[in-house]
């Protein structure tokens, strides 16, 4: 679907939990197991009128977060203290089971709230949560907080994945349409490959294992659009294998792209090709230099991209449908489909207080979302946001995407899979299957990891 109808997030690579932490993983996938919706520990011994949080968000993006709340919190007497966490992941599970944790945590995993509401040290959300929740987001986005009909918390950001970033300049060039269907999109590949006689997709997986990650983001794509939400939410709780027919059959269709040698650019940001881009630049902004030269004509990036695109230290390009660079959405099997895997935030409680709640209610109003949003490079599913409020076309887009009745939602697989699975084993197989493995062996090593948690 071309986007003409029409932050960052962190990914998952950070050190492991501690072996407590790790050793609950297991419960995650444990349906009928009962949950303690008590008190938990909180964070007793704080001053009256202060709200602690914690996250991974850091520097300027912390900065426009506490930005965002400060006029609240001058309006309603309460300071909110926010702390960004180094490997926020292992550090929560670790204060959460010492009795220190913060009133609030922003977490990106959703399978990390859900652990940590199985060892009874979440709590439950309060009614005025669970009153935004149904007034302003989705199912989709509430399933994701809510286990066994308990909701642990509430959506904060998100980020739009499946992305594919192209010039619509040499699409006019060259006569290529936007693809509308999975099958036009390898067609589409095809004909590039033959009328520029290079590879048209720039994909960096890198020499270490784990940048398989690149790769997962593929096959949940697959997964979500030709097996559809249900066998993805089997699928994400193990219910259905990796070695599932379905799956690999997913896993069949990304290789009709990632494995063909004569599709995929893997060296656009290797110092030795000549595409502009220094040894020292990182990969987003060399990806976003080979985008502007010409060097990679398809690109399969997340939402946040467009900010690399825009940056004068990456390429500095116009991300606009009459512009440099635009993006259309991975097409699904049919033309029509609107089926999106993404990120983002959850914001879940450590306390029960009084200021506690109202700060937590308040984070999941419009309210919040709008001041966020209008502080620019971010958006927001929450149905409440006014898509003009974003800061520029892209996220403007994004917004309408997200908030569309008809669009199907999904967190990506590998934050919502056990940390083992989705930070570990899925990435690295990934990235093994692309250097060399077998899909039978990536698989199984992936179900054999889940099945020893």
């Amino acid at each position: 679907m071309l986007w003409t109808m029409s932050s960052t997030l962190l990914r998952r690579f950070v050190a492991p939990l501690t072996v407590l932490a790790v050793a609950s993983l297991a419960l995650v996938g444990c349906s009928h197991a009962s949950i303690y919706t008590g008190v938990g520990p909180g964070n007793a011994g704080k001053p009256d009128g202060v709200v602690t949080i914690y996250g991974s968000l850091s520097q300027a993006e912390a900065e426009l977060l506490q930005q965002s709340w400060a006029d609240w919190e001058h309006d309603n007497g309460i300071r909110i203290e926010y702390e960004s966490v180094d490997h926020f992941e292992t550090e929560i599970g670790i204060r959460a089971a010492e009795g220190t944790a913060p009133d609030l945590g922003i977490f990106s995993q959703p399978s990390l709230v859900k652990d940590l509401a199985w060892q009874n040290l979440i709590q439950p959300a309060p009614d005025e949560v669970k009153a935004n929740l149904a007034a302003f987001w989705s199912n989709d986005w509430a399933r994701s907080v809510t286990m066994t009909d308990v909701v642990f918390g509430a959506p904060l950001l998100a980020n739009v994945k499946g992305l594919i970033w192209y010039s619509p300049s040499q699409f006019a060039a060259n006569g290529w349409a936007v693809p509308t269907t999975w099958n036009r999109l390898v067609n589409l590949t095809d004909d590039m490959q033959t009328q520029l006689g290079v590879a048209p997709w720039c994909v960096d997986f890198g020499t270490d294992a784990k940048a398989g990650s690149l790769g997962t983001d593929w096959l949940e794509d697959l997964v979500l659009r030709q097996a559809g939400p249900y066998t993805y939410d089997a699928w994400v709780r193990h219910d259905v294998k990796f070695s599932n027919p379905a799956i690999r059959k997913a896993l069949s269709s990304v290789g009709k792209i990632l494995l063909h040698p004569e599709y995929v650019n893997s060296d656009f940001d290797n110092s030795d090709v000549d595409n502009g881009a220094p040894t020292t630049t990182t990969s987003a902004e060399a990806l976003a230099v080979a985008m502007g030269n010409g060097t990679c004509s398809l690109a399969h990036q997340d939402m946040s991209f467009g900010q690399t695109l825009a940056n004068p230290e990456g390429a500095n390009l116009t991300v606009d449908p009459a512009g440099d660079i635009w993006a259309f959405l991975m097409p699904s099997l049919e033309a029509g489909g609107n089926s999106v895997v993404g990120g983002g935030q959850i914001v879940a409680a450590f306390s029960n207080d009084a200021d506690t709640i109202k700060v937590q209610k308040y984070l999941s109003s419009a309210e919040w979302a709008n001041s966020r949003v209008k502080l620019g490079g971010v958006v927001s599913a929450n149905n409440g946001v006014d898509p003009a409020n974003a800061s520029s076309l892209i996220l403007t887009k994004a917004t309408e995407l997200l908030q569309d009745q008809k669009t199907t939602f999904r967190f990506d697989g590998s934050d919502a899979m056990p940390r083992a699975v989705g930070a570990d084993s899925f990435p690295t197989g990934m990235g093994m299957w692309i250097h060399n493995w077998s899909p039978n062996q990536m698989l199984s090593t992936i179900d054999r990891s889940w099945d020893s948690e």
